[in-house]
């Protein structure tokens, strides 16, 4: 999170004057700006470029969102503002020129009057200081500093509300607004600006994924209508067809368009129908620049899976293979930043390269020039996004200050470039990305120096305070930015960053390093690689590891309101600090609840609870359950829609082994999660439903398990498995059964596999089965082999033998039983019962409580406690109303995973309970 600049140490305190090339100090220029009494002020510097900075992002931000005839007036009415100002400092300074040849007291000549009453003239500009009278007065002290901060402010409003103004005329009036007006068809030809981001849908019985490119739309024809435009679009469509597809390339497109939300700088939405077609090839800089994105995807492939996810995001911000484990874990842990790339990236890469211009001894302005040429280039290959045009055009500045020798002001350059981008792109005011990499970077440079003299003053070592505040001041200051998005609280944020720090250099100069060299060779480029994965495993360590801290993100009140209320405690906070008594009775209270949180609270309210036999993952709107299988094993029953949340849930659980992999159906709700399953553990064999509807999903499942050389079963009634406490045996589907329900999603449902669990006491219960190897997979049974049907079927970790004569030893007592039901709807409900339905204690409710619930079905149950796995936010209405009431009638106690997270059933008394982890 820090800003690009050379060299990279913080300021001490205020910038030191600069020196000339004979040694003597810059101060008569400095006192030339300030009184030397501390009575006058600087009349340039951070302040005077801070507030028209501000005023323009303020400026833009709103006009954006207004008619153009708006920004046309404010720019109007600050032009005028502008020049009445100027006018009026102007007689002054006319006045209070004439009243120094009136006083014959006055000094006539300023360069013999004392360094404190001599005009302030800054750069030449038109203002003057006043002379001070008799009295001591400072006549002109107003006048002039604040004169020229008000006409600053007053012309950047003027220019900003100008330009905003012909932006949101270009992209509300025309044919492309009229066309998205009338909502009418249209193929048109764009030219690609930006990566195509492919954002999968959330949940849903198959994968989806959708495109998000923004265009300049060129070409727009409809029915009887055909126009040349050359306006800012956003392009929404499947996914199919647009990875390979770079910026600057040209395509030919047919869809709807739809206006564009109100204050977005886009002409229009077109929601895109079927695959684009390219008409042209990208540009020769974007080639190459895609060659080096490709060639650092292709070495990493020598990492594991999901340290080749994170490099290319890491180095060049190529997020399009990152582990959704790994993006949930950064975000958790504070770290997702480091995928968005910015002024750390871009100032390794400058660094780096100013280290080898002073090893191959050229001068000093020459290396500032080709640290500016190795930036442009970097950021041409990361793509300009708003933090990378931040840090660009800050470390272009600081390059130049460097090459020329001056002094540098961080604050005034980021000011600089908040006004410059800001004037020459009015929407980046609208962007998240643009806004947290601002206040990180001013954060750093207004808050670190401070916090860090103070820890230097206190003995801390110096390294060592410096990173403290550099992480702890940027954490600081985008804390807002995140209350205000999201309503939250990134609490391992600033450890998880001290951290990770450390790897990122290195992560990005070999990753960098590869990307260039892998066109030439890729076995250099792959060498390279290795031990930028080194680097980058620890990142991911360090980001789990700080995501499964208690606490580690803590909601807050979302909006203005969290905002003010995060402003309060602030507040508060910093007068109870005041003092030392209280600071030291603070930081022991918060040494105190640390300490509970992370090591009372585990014991008190232990998660997972002891005795647990089965726990509903919450994985949102899906189904993932964990059944006991021993110490650090787990029977896994459908892995949910997304890899994170399964994986996660596994990894509370302590389960570093699945024996057994049971998937009800090939709906992505229910499959999507596998990888996350297979992650870092070893699986026995997977057993998946004889329906393969829908093909898509259950021929991606078949291809994963291939790869990962793990047995694939299909799922036959009679099939048992003894594991640990728990006996699992398959009750349906029938095989050869024909389809039931109307609809491929309701012949999917009611072909899910349904499970009977029997869990016994642990002094009863059979002792476990021999152990065989998880790499040697036993040979699947054969459906029309007899002892099937009698429970012979084996899996990988248990013995075929063991498995078959399970009741050889006679098991104890059962604690209790569950039917998990998968998304059985009702026909498949009405036809089970008909086969006869063993008496349960717990009934995982089929597809998420949803309204098609048979009253026979659920009555046959008899079971005392309802598990629904379901999504706080769904589009399905799960579950349903209805749903709930009938479970009550029959005595039954609902558990939903969306008010209550995890679910556990516990052994308990000869019996079995249900403990809610809470969200």
């Amino acid at each position: 999170m820090t800003t690009a600049g050379f060299p990279h140490d913080l300021p001490e305190g205020r910038d030191e004057p600069g020196q000339d090339e004979h040694g003597q100090d810059e101060r008569g220029r400095e006192e030339s700006g300030r009184d030397e009494q501390g009575r006058g002020r600087a009349v340039s510097g951070p302040a005077a470029l801070a507030a028209p900075a501000v005023a323009s992002w303020l400026t833009a931000l709103v006009l954006l969102g207004c008619p153009a005839v708006a920004g046309a007036a404010v720019a109007l009415a600050a032009a005028v503002a502008c020049a009445v100002t100027w006018a009026l400092a102007r007689h002054r300074s006319q006045v209070a020129d004439l009243n120094q040849v009136a006083d014959p007291d006055q000094v006539a000549d300023p360069g013999q009057a004392p360094a404190g009453e001599r005009p302030a003239v800054a750069g030449g500009g038109w203002a003057g200081v006043a002379p001070r009278h008799r009295s001591g007065e400072q006549q002109w002290w107003t006048g002039g500093t604040a004169a020229r901060i008000a006409l600053a402010v007053l012309a950047s409003v003027a220019v900003t509300a100008a330009v905003t103004a012909f932006t949101v005329h270009g992209v509300t009036t025309g044919p492309v607004p009229d066309l998205a007006r009338r909502d009418v068809m249209v193929t048109a030809e764009a030219e690609i600006t930006d990566d195509p981001r492919i954002r999968p849908h959330q949940g849903g019985v198959s994968r989806r994924e959708t495109a998000i490119v923004r265009a300049r739309m060129l070409l727009v024809s409809a029915a009887q209508e055909r126009y040349a435009v050359d306006v800012p679009v956003v392009l929404l469509g499947p996914a199919d067809g647009w990875r390979p597809l770079l910026p600057s390339q040209r395509v030919r497109v047919r869809g709807r368009l739809r206006p564009a939300e109100q204050g977005e700088p886009v002409a229009a939405v077109m929601l895109v129908r079927g695959q684009p077609e390219p008409i042209g090839a990208p540009s020769a800089v974007q080639r190459a620049a895609g060659v080096l994105r490709a060639g650092l995807r292709e070495a990493s492939d020598v990492l594991p899976d999901d340290q080749r996810g994170l490099l290319p995001g890491l180095v060049v911000g190529d997020v399009s293979r990152l582990d959704e484990e790994v993006r949930l874990d950064l975000a958790t842990a504070g770290l997702g930043h480091l995928t968005a790339v910015s002024g750390t990236n871009l100032a390794v890469v400058a660094g780096a390269v100013l280290l080898l211009g002073r090893f191959a001894g050229l001068p000093l302005a020459i290396r500032a020039v080709v640290a500016v040429l190795a930036m442009i280039a970097f950021s041409v290959v990361a793509r300009p996004s708003p933090s990378v045009l931040r840090a660009l055009v800050m470390g272009t500045v600081a390059a130049v200050a460097l090459g020329t020798g001056r002094t540098r002001d961080g604050v005034a350059a980021l000011s600089a470039t908040v006004l410059g981008l800001v004037v020459f792109d009015p929407g980046l005011a609208r962007q998240w990305g643009f806004a947290l990499s601002v206040f990180a970077t001013g954060g750093i440079l207004v808050l670190a120096p401070r916090w860090r003299d103070r820890l230097t003053a206190r003995r801390v070592p110096r390294l060592l305070a410096e990173a403290l505040a550099v992480t702890a001041a940027a954490q600081a200051a985008v804390t807002p930015l995140l209350v205000l998005m999201s309503g939250r609280l990134d609490l391992a944020a600033v450890p998880a960053n001290l951290l990770a720090e450390p790897a990122v250099a290195p992560a990005t100069v070999l990753g960098f390093g590869a990307a260039v060299i892998a066109p030439v060779s890729m076995d250099l480029a792959r060498l390279l690689v290795r031990p930028a994965g080194w680097a980058v495993g620890w990142i991911i360590a360090v980001a789990q590891r700080a995501a499964d801290l208690p606490f580690a993100s803590a909601q807050w009140f979302g909006g203005v309101a969290g905002v003010a209320a995060l402003a309060a405690a602030a507040v508060g906070g910093w007068l109870v600090l005041r003092g030392r008594a209280r600071r030291r009775v603070v930081v022991a209270l918060a040494a105190g609840a640390l300490l509970a949180a992370l090591v009372a609270m585990p014991v008190v309210s232990p998660w997972p609870p002891p005795g647990w036999l089965l726990v509903v993952c919450d994985v949102g709107q899906g189904d993932a359950l964990a059944l006991a299988a021993g110490p650090g094993r787990a029977v896994v029953v459908d892995a949910g829609p997304q890899p994170g949340p399964a994986d996660r849930c596994l990894r509370a659980l302590g389960v570093r082994q699945v024996p057994l992999v049971v998937l009800t159906h090939p709906h992505l709700d229910h499959v999507g999660g596998l990888p996350g399953v297979l992650r870092r553990r070893a699986v026995g064999a997977v057993v998946v439903s004889p329906s393969r509807v829908p093909e898509g999903e259950a021929g991606r499942v078949s291809t994963r398990l291939r790869t990962a050389r793990i047995p694939e079963w299909q799922a036959v009634p009679g099939m048992r498995w003894r594991f640990g406490p728990s006996e699992i045996t398959v009750l349906a589907p029938e095989p050869g059964a024909a389809p039931q329900g109307t609809g491929e999603g309701a012949t999917a449902n009611n072909a899910s596999v349904v499970l009977l669990v029997r869990w016994f006491g642990p002094r009863t219960a059979p002792p476990d089965p021999p152990v065989a190897p998880l790499n040697r997979p036993a040979a699947p049974p054969n459906p029309g082999d007899p002892s099937a049907a009698h429970g012979a079927a084996a899996a990988p970790g248990a013995a075929a033998g063991a498995a078959a004569g399970a009741g050889a030893s006679a098991p104890g007592p059962v604690l209790g039983a569950a039917l998990l039901a998968g998304d059985l709807e009702t026909e498949a409900q009405e036809a089970l019962v008909r086969r006869g339905l063993p008496r349960v204690d717990v009934l995982k409710v089929p597809h998420h409580g949803s309204s098609r619930q048979a009253p026979a079905f659920l009555a046959a149950t008899g079971a005392r406690a309802a598990l629904i796995s379901v999504g706080a936010v769904n589009d399905y209405g799960h579950p349903a109303a209805l749903t709930l009431r009938r479970l009550r009638w029959l005595g039954m106690r609902p558990y939903r995973t969306d008010l209550s997270g995890d679910i556990a059933v516990v052994a308990a008394h000869n019996g079995l309970a249900v403990v809610v982890r809470g969200k």
